[in-house]
């Protein structure tokens, strides 16, 4: 074997030369077809773009948007003091207005005092409120 008789596996296709006389099959026009934007250097359109006419994303009116992020509503500690707060689960906080009823998960952060003890059921809470929770006889169910 000799380095000049090596070849690659497939052999490589070169690029097709166009514009190069009317002998090679793709001269004068190149494949571009007669005159027009596109036959044109450089010449195209942006996305989006008809011609003149508005777009359809122009034509189309806009329509609202809703993040979907802020589905976990934050709620204080302090605001767990309310009358009948024997079982608190999101359908009780909900009715008491505390969150919005958008709200599809709660999330109990340390913020204000809490005197009585209350159980949680199906609600998410950080460290410092489970400790208080724990502390005072109350639970935490998922």
């Amino acid at each position: 074997m000799e380095l000049n008789t090596i070849a690659p596996e497939v052999k490589k296709k070169n690029a097709k030369r166009v514009g190069r006389g009317i002998g090679s099959g793709t001269g004068k026009t190149a494949g571009r077809g007669h005159k027009g934007q596109k036959a044109r250097a450089g010449g195209y359109h942006k996305v989006g773009f008809e011609g003149g006419q508005m777009p359809i994303q122009r034509r189309l009116p806009k329509v609202g948007f809703s993040s979907r992020k802020n589905d976990t509503a934050r709620v204080r500690l302090g605001e767990l003091q309310f009358e009948g707060n024997e079982e608190i689960t999101i359908d009780v906080l909900k009715e008491k207005k505390i969150i919005s009823h958008k709200a599809k998960e709660v999330k109990v952060f340390l913020s204000g005092e809490l005197k009585e003890k209350v159980n949680l059921k199906g609600i998410m809470v950080t460290k410092g409120v489970r400790t208080v929770i724990e502390d005072l006889g109350g639970k935490i169910t998922e």
